[in-house]
């Protein structure tokens, strides 16, 4: 076995000793006190209350955006905005959602008129957290063009695969990103259009601000079908090249309703701040969709690099409620003396994207009198398991299954396993498909059927399912560790080298040393754009020395 370590400071390397006690995580549970829920009474009448149904036509910025404008005009919602944003240098904006509606009506119109883009065509959106990159996914909405995100991290190298493996129509960038298009842009045959975000003009380029003061607000919204693509997510790529993830107006645009009225539990008196990258799909989750479909305001702080007093200095000084991180910000956020800090609106607190470790939750509660509520789920879904307020919290657990899905612990021919057995983690898709679900990776039909098992879509992850309904991550499914006939979950070790102070973090892959294993200590481990370990690339460099 392996542990690859980036170290803050390691002098004495025999504080490892006791990395043994592969179960200790395990035995941390304990009763944690619970908050009341707003949009539900509890787990069990959640689950059996909710029933979406899926109309033959449906559009997220019609049905659910303009809905809620027509609230606002009659004063039947509380006077919060639609979108909060702020920056670094004091600047300010509010939008109501009339004026959401507006501006992305402007938006729409661009990408009709200007650009000559069709219902159906692409368009890559780069941008950090500025106001545009809101707009522009409404746009899209109301025109019926495919959004596909992409995060400011992407090298030149990164937008040709995606211009070219999308076969996009238009891109929308900055400054900083747009040397890189026009490099691979001769390249893209499909690409005819490019905006740009900036004070500047560029040639070959249609500037967004400009056109946006000329552009007219009337606009009629196309009139998509449930099941219609709306939006293609790039995976971040842990394993070979990142897969093209298709979800329609439905899967997220009403899928996502599970999120925001159960997860997070929102109501349009909450204001709502996300801090993950716009590239990725939980940027979708909990900074577009799910507090929109609430009515929710959704808050956001564009800083160019992460910063944790600046992330606590804005919990203290604005009214956000609800707040939604990774667990490695978490994790760096506890780090800082906390007592000065008064989060006096704040009342909820989630996590995803990767497992938060029971130490963090800890000392967050610890901090601030909050549990962190951890969910799970992936680009292809929305919230598969999660815990909820009302629950017991089991410290390390994802909680239970969201209402969305029947999810089970599943063995390598499909068969459901009992509680207590680990296994592949699935939902069941037959004999009904759940609409909260991917339809498929574009242009990759061998890798969409290998998703299927028996009656159930594979995750790709492994867990277990306690006596108690509650479910467990493992590990990813090429992730788990053999060791003289154990199978170890790095995910457990992982937690016990992260309890000691001199470990930032920690990624442990097996290795081929056929006698024992040996801890590595390493200054930096190999990331995604996205932010999470490339543990195939420490499983190569294992087992190239055999």
């Amino acid at each position: 076995m392996l542990a690859c370590v980036t170290m803050k400071m390691l002098r004495h390397a025999k504080c490892f000793q006791r990395l043994a006690i592969f179960g200790s995580v395990r035995a941390l549970h304990k009763d944690n006190r619970t908050a009341t829920p707003q949009n539900f009474s509890n787990y069990e009448s959640m689950k059996q209350d909710f029933k979406l149904g899926i109309p033959e036509y449906f559009n997220f910025a019609k049905d659910v955006l303009d809905q809620w404008t027509d609230k606002e005009k009659a004063g039947k919602k509380p006077s919060n905005p639609a979108f909060w944003w702020i920056n670094r240098n004091g600047e300010e904006v509010r939008w109501s959602f009339e004026e959401l509606g507006s501006l992305s009506r402007k938006f729409a119109n661009i990408l009709s008129e200007a650009c000559s883009l069709q219902r159906g065509d692409r368009v890559i959106l780069i941008l950090p957290r500025v106001p545009e990159w809101w707009l522009a996914n409404v746009a899209c909405l109301r025109t019926g063009t495919v959004l596909i995100p992409g995060t400011t991290q992407l090298t030149q190298k990164d937008i040709l695969y995606r211009l070219q493996s999308s076969k996009a129509n238009c891109i929308i960038t900055n400054d900083v990103l747009a040397p890189a298009v026009d490099a691979v842009a001769p390249k893209c045959e499909n690409l005819h259009s490019k905006l740009i975000v900036s004070e500047n003009s560029r040639e070959g380029w249609g500037n967004l601000k400009e056109m946006m003061k000329h552009a007219s607000d009337s606009h009629t919204c196309v009139k998509t079908k449930h099941n219609e693509i709306m939006a293609i997510f790039f995976t971040s790529g842990t394993s070979g090249y990142p897969k093209m993830t298709a979800h329609t107006h439905s899967s997220f645009g009403l899928g996502l309703s599970v999120n925001g009225r159960f997860w997070l539990d929102l109501t349009p008196s909450d204001v709502m701040w996300n801090t993950s990258d716009t590239g990725w799909a939980k940027s979708a989750w909990s900074s577009v969709f799910s507090p929109w479909i609430q009515g929710a305001c959704v808050f956001t702080h564009h800083l160019p690099r992460f910063e944790p007093t600046s992330i606590l200095q804005t919990l203290s000084k604005y009214p956000i409620t609800v707040f939604c991180s990774a667990p490695t910000v978490y994790r760096m956020l506890v780090q800082n003396d906390m007592a000065s800090y008064k989060f006096k609106s704040l009342k909820h607190c989630v996590s995803a994207g990767e497992p938060i470790t029971p130490d963090v939750t800890e000392k967050w509660r610890n901090k601030t009198g909050l549990d962190i509520y951890e969910g799970y789920g992936q680009t292809e879904t929305v919230l598969i398991c999660g815990n909820f307020k009302g629950m017991k919290i089991k410290p390390g657990s994802m909680g239970k299954p969201s209402p969305a899905f029947d999810v089970k612990i599943v063995d390598v021919n499909g068969n459901v396993l009992p509680p207590g057995q680990e296994g592949d983690i699935g939902i069941q898709v037959l004999p009904n498909r759940p609409f909260g679900l991917f339809t498929h990776y574009v242009d990759n039909p061998s890798k969409t059927a290998s998703t299927l098992r028996g009656n159930f879509y594979i995750t790709g992850d492994r867990g277990y399912m306690d006596e108690d309904g509650y479910f467990w991550f493992v590990a990813r499914a090429d992730d788990v560790i053999l060791s003289s006939g154990y199978r170890i979950g790095p995910f457990e070790v992982e937690n016990a080298l992260n309890e000691h102070p001199s470990v930032a973090e920690s990624a442990v892959v097996s290795s081929p040393d056929p006698i024992r294993g040996e801890v590595e200590f390493i200054q930096e481990l190999p990331k995604t754009i996205s932010g999470k370990t490339k543990r195939n690339e420490l499983r190569k460099k294992e087992w190239k020395t055999i």
